[in-house]
This record gives structure tokens, C-alpha cells and sequence, in this order.
């Protein structure tokens, strides 16, 4: 295995230094330190931050390998600057079995690239009717604890409960996607005064805040642990704000459009900006970033939905929703946040790290821990060409925007995954 000698490199901030890594581990962290061996990389204006981690990511293998592989949706965590991510269960046939979760998991490791976690379906074929093999996943090999049908709801109150008590037994974790179909059909955007200038049915932001509060009760209740996708309202925050405040094991992630992008996109009618949860208001997005910033929500998750061209590029009413977002979402953080590399680390790295129960992920490089990093150049800019993403699929909402940042490099154990800013392979 090739030793690396990173030179004059900020860690997560930090002032500068060296950093060795060696034997798939970071050896040691400090100025002036030399090793003959060791290919060097100059870090001079780099942040090094512990590798990222995407707790909800769309690979759509098996069923929609048109869209994205889990080979081509690796490569594109890995120049996103990810070594680590979780694979939603919406595939076909839909992760709710053991040998589907075990299917993605080795096909992860086939690829290398990151480490790809799956996560299983809460109920079978996520029609909301019967639970899942919940246990037969966690006791497989890929050892599967966050459980999720997202893109459906798990609507009836009675069978997530039972879901929330069965993970209990192993600590798992139930990933709620928040509405309530009965509030959302036929449903374009969000539902406001841009629904109702273009004539467009609107997904109500109570319909997601009904579902976060009915499910922080029963979370409560049973004493099991609940996780939120796609947050997307000010009126979420605040209940989950109040959930927190009484000690209610509760964790929630934001998306990076939901951070940066409002409803006033769809006025284009560009089927790139359909999304589920919708696009909402500015007052949305300004309580989003405060609640990041405060803890409310924990996790930044892209949420990355690619997408083939006949599915994306028709009228608005027939395109599937969802967008790119692991090739861009560190930009976004850096964009919104600006360079609080702490406070990227804690919601890109570590807290998704800790809420999936991934050893050796999200640990900041220092001597002895495992060599899971990335190597971010705050100071470039780049403009996003949907032709040069690694995914199969080109539905990114930045298309042509110029975004900070530009990742150098990317090291799973050791071993670069990206190497001055290509994929190693």
C-alpha cells in the first residue's frame, strides 16, 4: 500500500500542517515530518476534512441501472468527496429482503469506491401494508439498522409503531419520509402563493409537519430511535425543536437545495426543480440554515435522486421528482456556511457517521484512526456542466452555476478514490 504525505494542510481548519498516512491509517499529523517513501501531495490551501457521509443516497441498483449504478453513484460520492454512503431501499425489486440489502452491499464493495451501506424497506414492496424482514436485514451481512420506505410514508400510525418497537431490539432506526398522502395528492410544489399564480395543486407544509409531530409522539412513546429525511419547512423545526427539548431520540437531516433553492424556481416550469419534498419559501430556507447552524438538524444528506431523460425531460405534471446532489452538496455547505469547517464536518461527517453506526467514519484525521478523508480547495470555483458529472444521469439543479469549492482528493483506508480532482478509477 502507497504511503501519502499530505504537506502544509489545514485539518478541519485548523493552521497548517503535515499528515501521514500509512497502512490504511493516518500514521501521524504534525509540522515538518518527512518519510521518503511516501508519494507527496502539496496541501498548501487545503482543508483536509474526515471523509463525508451521506445518510440518504438513490443508487438505484438493482431496477433503473439506466439512471445510476452503484459502481457510477460510487464514483460520484467518492469526487463529491464521500466515503461512506446509505442506499435507499426504493429499487426494483425493492430492498425489503435480505438478499436484496446483501446484493447492494457486495456490489458496494465490488466497486470500491466508498463503503455503501444499505438501508431497508420499513414495509414490503413499500406499500405501507406489512412490515418488512426488519430483522432477517439486520442479521444479514450487510448488517443493515436504519430502515426507511422513503419516497412513500409510512402513513398508518399503528404500523409505525410496531416498526419503531422492532428496531428497538437491535437500536435501530426508523427514517420517516414526512407526508401525508392524503394531503398531498395530485400534488405539483409547495403549496403557496407561487402554486397559486401558476395553476399548480400544492403539497401543504403541514402535510409534513403532521407526520413529524404524530411520529415524535410515538418515537417518545415507545422509546426508539426516529430519524427525518428531507426536512423542508420552518414549521418542521420547530416541532422537532420542541421533540429535542424533551429528550425525544430524535435525529434530522436537510438537503442542500432545500438549503439554497425556493419555490420560485418551478415559475420555469423546468422539470429539473420537481422534488419531494417541494421546493418552499425563503422564510423556509432562512429557518432551515438557523436550525442547521443550532442542531435541530443534525445532518446535511443530499438525498440524491438521478434520474434517466425520459423520466426528467417532459411537462412538469409527468416528471419523476428528485435532483442530483453528490457531486455538489460540500459546494452548497461551503456556499451557505462559508468556511465553518467545524460545523461541515459535524453535519456532513461525524453526526451522519454516528446516527448510521459506521465505524471508522467520521473520526477527523489524526494519528491512528483510519484514513477515511477528503481534500477540499475552498478557494476554486467551479461552473457545473451536467455533461462532466460521474452519474449516469444529468438531473443537477446547478447546472451552470458557479459554486465555491473543488475536491482534490478523496482516501477510503488509504487508498485515493480521487486523486487531484479525477476519479482514480
Amino acid at each position: 500500500m502507497t504511503a501519502y504525505l499530505i504537506t502544509s494542510v489545514s485539518v478541519v481548519g485548523a493552521a497548517p500542517t503535515d499528515l501521514l498516512i500509512r497502512d490504511g491509517v493516518v500514521a501521524e499529523v504534525g509540522p515538518g515530518l518527512s518519510a521518503p517513501d511516501a508519494t507527496v501531495i502539496d496541501g498548501t490551501g487545503l482543508v483536509a476534512l474526515p471523509g463525508l457521509v451521506d445518510l440518504h443516497t438513490h443508487l438505484r441498483e438493482p431496477g433503473r441501472e439506466d439512471a445510476e449504478t452503484v459502481e457510477s453513484g460510487s464514483r460520484a460520492a467518492a469526487l463529491g468527496g464521500y466515503t461512506a454512503v446509505c442506499a435507499m431501499a426504493n429499487t426494483s425489486p425493492v430492498a425489503d429482503t435480505a438478499g436484496v440489502v446483501e446484493q447492494v452491499w457486495r456490489l458496494g464493495r465490488e466497486a470500491g469506491l466508498v463503503d455503501v451501506q444499505p438501508i431497508g424497506a420499513v414495509t414490503v414492496g413499500l406499500a405501507g401494508e406489512r412490515l418488512a424482514e426488519l430483522g432477517a436485514m439486520a442479521d444479514s451481512a450487510a448488517r443493515v439498522r436504519i430502515f426507511s420506505d422513503d419516497g412513500h410514508c409510512v402513513a398508518d400510525p399503528k404500523l409505525m409503531r410496531r416498526a419503531l418497537e422492532y428496531v428497538k431490539a437491535f437500536d435501530g432506526i426508523v427514517a420517516q419520509h414526512a407526508e401525508e398522502p392524503r394531503l398531498t395528492e395530485g400534488a405539483q410544489m409547495h403549496e403557496g402563493e407561487v402554486s397559486t399564480r401558476l395553476g399548480l395543486i400544492g403539497w401543504p407544509a403541514v402535510a409534513e409537519e403532521a407526520i413529524i409531530a404524530r411520529d415524535v409522539l410515538l418515537a417518545e412513546h415507545v422509546g426508539s430511535r426516529l430519524h427525518v429525511c428531507h426536512v423542508s419547512t420552518a414549521g418542521s423545526v420547530e416541532v422537532l425543536r420542541h421533540a429535542k427539548a424533551r429528550g425525544v431520540r430524535v435525529t434530522a437531516e436537510v438537503t442542500p437545495h432545500h438549503l439554497l433553492l425556493t419555490d420560485e424556481r418551478a415559475e420555469t416550469y423546468d422539470p429539473v426543480f420537481k422534488v419531494n419534498p417541494p421546493l418552499r419559501t425563503a422564510a423556509d430556507v432562512a429557518a432551515l440554515r438557523t436550525a442547521l447552524a443550532d442542531g435541530v438538524l443534525d445532518v446535511i444528506a443530499t438525498d440524491h435522486a438521478p434520474h434517466a431523460v425520459e423520466d426528467k425531460e417532459c411537462e412538469w405534471a409527468y416528471a419523476r421528482p428528485g435532483m442530483l446532489g453528490l457531486e455538489t452538496a460540500l459546494s452548497i455547505a461551503l456556499d451557505v456556511l462559508g468556511p465553518q469547517w467545524d460545523l461541515i464536518a459535524e453535519r456532513m461527517s461525524r453526526a451522519p457517521a454516528r446516527i448510521a453506526g459506521l465505524t471508522g467514519h467520521g473520526v477527523d484525521p489524526a494519528p491512528g484512526v483510519p484514513a477515511n478523508l477528503t481534500l477540499i480547495d475552498p478557494a476554486a470555483r467551479r461552473t457545473i456542466e451536467p455533461a462532466e458529472l460521474a452519474s449516469r444521469s444529468r438531473n443537477t439543479p446547478y447546472a451552470r452555476m458557479t459554486l465555491p469549492g473543488r475536491i482534490v482528493a478523496t482516501f477510503l483506508r488509504g487508498e485515493p478514490t480521487v486523486l487531484d480532482g479525477k476519479a482514480i478509477k
